[in-house]
This record gives C-alpha cells, sequence and structure tokens, in this order.
C-alpha cells in the first residue's frame, strides 16, 4: 500500500512537471525571428554561394558578405526563374572586413602595393524564406536577422520587408548569380 502511494506520488509530481513546463513550440520559438516565426535552417552553412559582396556604411565601416541558397534557390537563379519557387531560402552571412597583414606580405613580393582585406568579426547572418500564401503581406517572403544565433527583436524585422521592397522587381531580392570565373 505504502508502495502505491509512492507511485501515485510521483506520477502527480511528474504530471505537475509536464503540465507546468512551456509546450515545445513557444520554446522553440525563442529561436525563430518576431514576426515572421523563421528560424536559422539547418545546415545552411554547406548550401552554394550564389555571390559575395563589399558594403560600405557611411560611419560605420566596412562588411564583407556572402550570400547563399538552398536546391531550391539555386535551381531558380540558375535556371532565371523569377519569382523564387516556395521552399526557397537565402541566406546572407555577414562579417566585418579587415586588413590582412599577412597576405599582404606574401603578395607584396610579386605584386607591389598590393592590399589584402579578410573576413574580420562576424555580424549577423539574415535569412530569407519564400512561402507565396504565408508570407502573402510581404510579397511572399518571410524575414531574419540573427546576431550570435539569436534573432532581432521586433523593430528591427520591421524594417525587413520596407528595405526589400525596393528591389519588387527582382522579387524582393537584391542578390544576383555571380558566374563562375
Amino acid at each position: 500500500m505504502k508502495r502505491m502511494v509512492f507511485v501515485l506520488i510521483v506520477v502527480a509530481i511528474a504530471a505537475c512537471v509536464i503540465a507546468s513546463a512551456p509546450p515545445r513550440s513557444v520554446q522553440a520559438d525563442e529561436q525563430a525571428s518576431p514576426i515572421y516565426g523563421v528560424k536559422i535552417p539547418a545546415g545552411y552553412r554547406d548550401w552554394q554561394l550564389i555571390a559575395v559582396k563589399q558594403l560600405h556604411f557611411a560611419g560605420m565601416g566596412e562588411q564583407l558578405r556572402a550570400q547563399v541558397g538552398n536546391d531550391i534557390a539555386m535551381k531558380a537563379y540558375k535556371e532565371g526563374t523569377r519569382p523564387f519557387p516556395d521552399g526557397a531560402i537565402i541566406a546572407a552571412m555577414h562579417w566585418t572586413r579587415v586588413a590582412s597583414e599577412d597576405n599582404d606580405n606574401v603578395l607584396d613580393p610579386q605584386f607591389p602595393g598590393t592590399h589584402s582585406f579578410v573576413i574580420g568579426s562576424p555580424v549577423n547572418v539574415q535569412i530569407m524564406v519564400k512561402d507565396s500564401k504565408k508570407y502573402a503581406a510581404t510579397g511572399g517572403w518571410g524575414f531574419a536577422d540573427f546576431t550570435n544565433g539569436k534573432p532581432g527583436d521586433k523593430a528591427l524585422h520591421e524594417t525587413c520587408f520596407p528595405c526589400h521592397a525596393t528591389a519588387k522587381d527582382r522579387d524582393f531580392v537584391f542578390t544576383n548569380y555571380a558566374p563562375a570565373p
């Protein structure tokens, strides 16, 4: 009888703990962007390269950026398909740009006056997910901006679509596919 009471108490405590825990979807949403619910896609660092660019921000320095796409995005880029099909995902990785004295020392004897720049510290990663029904109000795209793996706040994400609206004629995507050298 004591054993039965003990088992019932353990079961009751376990039920209370489980019932008081937030649902998994709530916990997972902490890793999703506000407004859009976009998360960092697993394995995105292994996706194919779309393009690389350098940006200069007045008073804020320089960034090196690389855009990669999942298989659906890459197929659309290569075939020139616009609008992008649902399921296309584009990730843009951003770093500070820093001078490389090591590279300069190696290159200077052959190419005097050469200055090399490389990736510095990470800035953020931005994600675009195409789902024409879910994101109909924003041109079919959901957006996310992550710094150190954490999504930015709602105010930051409210700026995504207005910025991309300037590229409406390219299905709201700034980056063009870089041809092979």
